[in-house]
C-alpha cells in the first residue's frame, strides 16, 4: 500500500512544538499498516522537523536557546533580509536540522523510542501556517 497525504498545521508561535499525535491521527490508514514506512516531508524552509525527547519541556527550551545563541537575527553578514531579520537565521535552523524525517511503522504505529516524539521547529516569529507531506508505504 502506497499513500500520500498532504497535512496542514496550524500556526505556531517560535520555538520547539510536540506534533506527534497530531500526525498520527491525521493519517487513519496508519492503523491498517502491520509494517512499512512513514516518511514526513514539510513543504518549507524556515521550519524544521526533528526526533526528540517529548517528556521534558525543558528540552523544547534548551533547543530554542541553543540555536538563538547560535544563530541570532542581529548578524551583520546576512543578505537574505527582504523577509524580515528572522527569515535567513529560520533558513539556518531548517537546513541544520532537516526538513524530513523517515519513521518505522509498526502494528499501525510510527516505531518511536519510550520518550521520542515528532517535533516542529518554528523559526520564524510570525509565520502562518504550515504544510507536512507524508507519504506511507506497508502492508
Amino acid at each position: 500500500m502506497w499513500q500520500q497525504q498532504e497535512l496542514r498545521l496550524a500556526p505556531r508561535s517560535h520555538g520547539f512544538h510536540l506534533i506527534t499525535d497530531e500526525v498520527v491521527d491525521s493519517l487513519p490508514d496508519l492503523q491498517e499498516v502491520s509494517m512499512g514506512l512513514l516518511h514526513l516531508q514539510l513543504l518549507h524552509t524556515s521550519a524544521s522537523l526533528t526526533l526528540n525527547e517529548n517528556a521534558d519541556p525543558d528540552v523544547r527550551h534548551d533547543l530554542d536557546a541553543f540555536l538563538r545563541k547560535r544563530i541570532p537575527g542581529d548578524l551583520p553578514y546576512f543578505r537574505h533580509t527582504l523577509e524580515g531579520p528572522d527569515d535567513m537565521p529560520a533558513h539556518v535552523c531548517a537546513s541544520l536540522l532537516g526538513t524530513q524525517l523517515t519513521l518505522a511503522v509498526r502494528d499501525g504505529h510510527p516505531v518511536l523510542g519510550t520518550w521520542q516524539g515528532i517535533w516542529l521547529g518554528e523559526h520564524r516569529k510570525h509565520a502562518g501556517a504550515r504544510r507536512l507531506m507524508a507519504t506511507l508505504n506497508g502492508a
